[in-house]
């Protein structure tokens, strides 16, 4: 049986909060442009495969902003995350099967939902 561990209440929101920053700035990037700039189109087929772009008509600056306050965020959960005092309290492979653990904290077990494992 995997040792459980007793994450502190801030590091469990900060790490969802992460979750979803990440899940939230995939999105925007994939509806967005393909290039933050306007730029014509191309089609290259000189490499190991073909490559093709559509025409850009680039990122609104309120895209732009968008996307930079996301990364932010991003970059501020990572810190607070990967620097939180708790990991301080462990040691060596400890540290590391409880970060792993954490990443998946906010999985709820298929026993917990009904499902079969």
């Amino acid at each position: 049986m995997a040792t459980t561990y007793d994450f502190p209440s801030d590091l469990l929101a900060g790490q969802e909060e992460l979750h979803q920053v990440r899940a939230e700035l995939s999105a925007l990037l994939k509806r967005l442009p393909w290039s933050v700039v306007p730029l014509d189109g191309f089609s290259d087929d000189n490499g190991w495969r073909k490559v093709e772009r559509p025409a850009s008509p680039g990122w609104t600056a309120d895209e732009q902003a968008e996307v930079e306050k996301l990364r932010q965020r991003e970059h501020e959960l990572a810190v607070f995350v990967s620097t939180h005092r708790y990991w301080s309290e462990l040691a060596g492979s400890d540290r590391v099967a409880a970060r792993s653990q954490l990443k998946h904290a906010h999985v709820v077990p298929p026993e917990e939902t009904g499902g079969t494992p």
